[in-house]
């Protein structure tokens, strides 16, 4: 998080809020992002500022008496009162580039730019990048661009191919059938060419396209409202799937076998938070480490035997409970003589007094 769809969604956020709405001024950075927390304005030339969310930016638009916390860039517009366009990201790990462009190897999106795309995957299965497990290769923006962590995983889970096959072996399938149905077109049918039913490149492009029409109801930093996207997941942080680290370290959901390429000390991340679907109810189980087994000394078994010991001693002098019962001799004085009597004699204990 966020993704392609989080990043289209954002830029549409920005052309609606902001159509039609003028900006002057200074443009303020938060303190902490170095002395200089002004940049002057008064630019002839327009500016492109490239964006990176990092796992929690986002843009709100505001007004300038009520700027979230922790808005570290904010634009404000030429009114009164005014408002401000805030680049706000609470873990820092976003960041953003004026004058900045994409990377040059970043490949067309798969969204906007399908048939681009899937041209420029197919063309290229020679490369090293389709020698690694396909769930892998789907985090490769050369070819992927916009594919993320839980995108790979509902991907792969709606065509039940298990992550840790080969990315080539998958995706030679479709360039052979692709080339077979090209032979088979005339010249003008083969400009638009359509699988019969989704294979992995076309739910590259659908799938994201599901989570835009969903739109803000799907990842919503500021109000942390994930419910209709843990609604909408079939695989991803799933209850009852299966999940390990690829070789990257990224986690990765599925069901069922992982495939040949996995690693060999492959485990379940620990902690991991999984959506529990029953009925519709989505709940969130996070598995607690397992206490570590208290290691037992000479010292602590001496420590207990002294304890015992000194509660033995404090039961044996505490007033018994109830009547105690004792036989006393008592000399009486008799005309006959001497005559020792015995009679029962009955101690009350403070309780029963």
């Amino acid at each position: 998080m966020p993704e392609g769809p989080e990043l289209h969604l954002a830029s549409l956020f920005v052309n609606r809020v902001c159509k039609g709405v003028v900006f002057t001024g200074d443009v303020e950075k938060s303190e902490c992002e170095g002395a200089a927390g002004r940049a002057k304005a008064g630019l002839v030339q327009p500016m492109n500022v490239v964006f990176r969310f990092g796992m929690s930016g986002y843009f709100r638009f505001t007004p300038a008496e009520e700027l979230p916390k922790h808005a570290h860039l904010r634009f404000y517009t030429n009114e009164k009162p005014r408002r401000a366009l805030s680049f706000v990201d609470t873990r820092r790990f976003g960041s953003w580039q004026p004058n900045g462009t994409w990377q040059p190897d970043r490949g067309p999106c798969t969204m906007s730019e399908y048939q681009s795309f899937r041209d420029n995957v197919l063309s290229h299965l020679s490369d090293r990048a389709f020698d690694k497990p396909i769930c892998e290769t789907l985090l490769n923006q050369k070819y992927f661009n916009g594919i993320g962590n839980y995108l790979r995983a509902e991907i792969l889970h709606r065509l039940d191919i298990p992550p840790f096959v080969n990315a080539r072996s998958v995706l030679e399938r479709l360039q052979s059938k692709e080339l077979s149905e090209l032979d088979n077109k005339s010249a003008s049918e083969k400009r638009e060419v359509k699988s019969e039913g989704p294979d992995l490149l076309s739910l590259c492009h659908t799938v994201p396209l599901e989570v835009v029409q969903l739109g803000g109801k799907v990842y919503n930093p500021e109000k942390a409202d994930y419910s209709y996207f843990k609604g909408w997941v079939q695989c991803y942080s799933v209850d009852g799937m299966k999940s390990v680290r690829d070789h990257n370290g990224r986690t990765i959901w599925f069901k069922g076998d992982p495939g040949p390429l996995a690693p060999k000390d492959s485990k379940s991340p620990k902690g991991k938070k999984r959506i529990k679907k029953e009925g519709g109810d989505y709940t969130e189980n996070k598995k607690l480490p397992k206490k570590k087994q208290a290691r037992v000394t000479k010292k602590d078994v001496k420590q207990e035997k002294r304890v015992k010991k000194e509660k033995e001693t404090q039961d044996e002098t505490r007033p018994k409970r109830g009547r105690d019962r004792q036989r006393k001799q008592e000399v009486v004085q008799t005309q006959t003589g001497t005559r020792t009597l015995r009679r029962r004699v009955t101690r009350r204990s403070a309780r029963d007094s």
